[in-house]
């Protein structure tokens, strides 16, 4: 959420950002809701002052043994005028409040113009492209050959969008988020977290799935609401919502692998052969907590973090800086690394690594004590996926795919693989 004094002092400056991202303010709406809640605010305020006074000239009279019911009267009317304002002034500010909920971030200076994926703009690529003298396959065709996908099995279980894996497959994606969580705790400094698969309407609140989005998640309770979790960002990032952390803490840093659980409501017929868009995927989510001044730095750093795992498993990659039209909902700038799919002959996301600023964090109370001011201050958030696993397996089988249909392991997932070199 953005701080409610930028409508009040910026009201132009923000509707201009905002447009960046093709959304349109409603800025009418907002200044009678704000100018109602100045008027109301100002009457509640009143009324309090009244009723103090009166409450005050009642102990006198008391004192002087007069007769007090005349203003016990005027104190009795007084106090339900002054719930009536206190009512209306509340449901304004639930009014203003929604409004808010719905408004995206404001985007980074950095971040390029442009209304979809088409401007994105590359920052660099790293690896050199496979060569293959055969027809490469894609994950669909190699896994059946290895007879370790199934997505038949994964329809007659649950519906479309769900697959089984079997075999040295199923263990090559355990390996990969194996790698994945060492590489992160051993070599970046995270620290491995475990948390719930279902979260609370307010830990998805917090973090902008809601209220927007909730035609993309698979609610899983009504009371109180749960929601099986979309990525772990979610509920690893509310570790620190309605806290106020010592800065000798900071930055906090988490790795968490979990299961991701997503509807792809807005995905019809996007994606429909293979493992590239699933309701139900494997992930392991980078989480960082920072002072402001640190979250830019940060946020490089979490990329590369990212990177690096791309660059153990020596797999082609490109880094993409977000245009304004195609950065999500919370995020002020966001960079996507694409791995290199022979199978489509493409580039395809594989880590989405963003900076939030203090928008997340507006919303969890996620604060911060400054030692130089002694005051609790908004934190900076920061996540991205290090790597998503199930499309590491996939841009795996196909990087590494021979002509008989043969994967080869990749050197750094030898050693979890128990000395294994070869699938096939």
């Amino acid at each position: 959420m953005l701080d409610p004094r930028l409508f009040r002092t910026e009201l132009d400056f923000v509707t201009q950002q905002l447009q960046r991202r093709a959304f349109a303010f409603d800025s009418t709406a907002y200044l009678a809701l704000e100018a109602q809640r100045k008027d109301v605010q100002v009457k509640t305020q009143d009324l309090q002052n009244e009723r103090n006074s009166r409450s005050k000239a009642i102990g006198i009279a008391k004192a002087k043994g007069e007769d007090v019911q005349p203003l016990l009267d005027q104190v009795q009317h007084l106090g339900d005028a002054l719930k009536a304002a206190e009512a209306s002034l509340a449901e304004i500010q639930v009014q203003l409040e929604t409004l808010m909920e719905s408004v995206p971030n404001v985007l980074d200076a950095s971040v390029p113009d442009g209304k979809s994926e088409e401007f994105n703009l590359e920052i660099s690529r790293w690896g050199d492209l496979p060569e293959f003298d055969f027809v490469a396959k894609d994950h669909v065709d190699l896994g059946a050959l290895l007879k370790g996908i199934d997505f038949e099995l994964g329809v007659k279980i649950a519906s479309s969008r769900f697959v089984v894996l079997t075999g040295p497959l199923a263990r090559l994606q355990r390996a990969i988020i194996q790698l994945m969580l060492d590489t992160h705790t051993e070599e970046h400094g995270y620290s491995e977290t475990y948390v719930p698969y279902l979260a609370n309407a307010d830990s998805l609140r917090g973090t902008g799935q809601l209220p927007k989005f909730e035609a993309d998640l698979f609610k899983a309770h009504d009371n109180p609401a749960l929601y099986l979790i979309p990525t772990a960002e979610v509920p690893v990032t509310n570790i620190v919502r309605d806290t106020i952390v010592d800065a000798k803490d900071l930055p906090l840093k988490y790795v968490c692998h979990s299961p991701c659980f997503r509807s792809e409501a807005g995905a019809y017929g996007r994606d429909v052969r293979g493992m590239i868009r699933q309701h139900q995927f494997e992930k392991v989510e980078l989480v960082q907590i920072v002072k402001p001044e640190d979250s830019a730095a940060a946020h490089e750093a979490l990329t590369a973090h990212a990177e690096a795992i791309l660059k153990k498993l020596q797999l082609p990659y490109r880094k993409m800086l977000l245009c304004a039209g195609d950065t999500g909902f919370s995020s002020a700038k966001t960079y996507d690394l694409e791995v290199w799919l022979p199978g489509q002959a493409a580039y395809r996301e594989i880590s989405s690594c963003s900076n939030f600023k203090d928008f997340q964090a507006r919303r969890l109370q996620a604060r911060w004590r400054n030692p130089e001011t002694g005051k609790p201050e908004l934190l900076h958030t920061l996540n991205g996926s290090g790597l998503a696993a199930g499309r590491t397996l996939i841009a795996v089988m196909e990087n590494y795919q021979d002509a008989q249909g043969r994967i080869r392991i990749p050197d750094a997932l030898v050693p979890y693989m128990g000395g294994l070199t070869h699938i096939g």
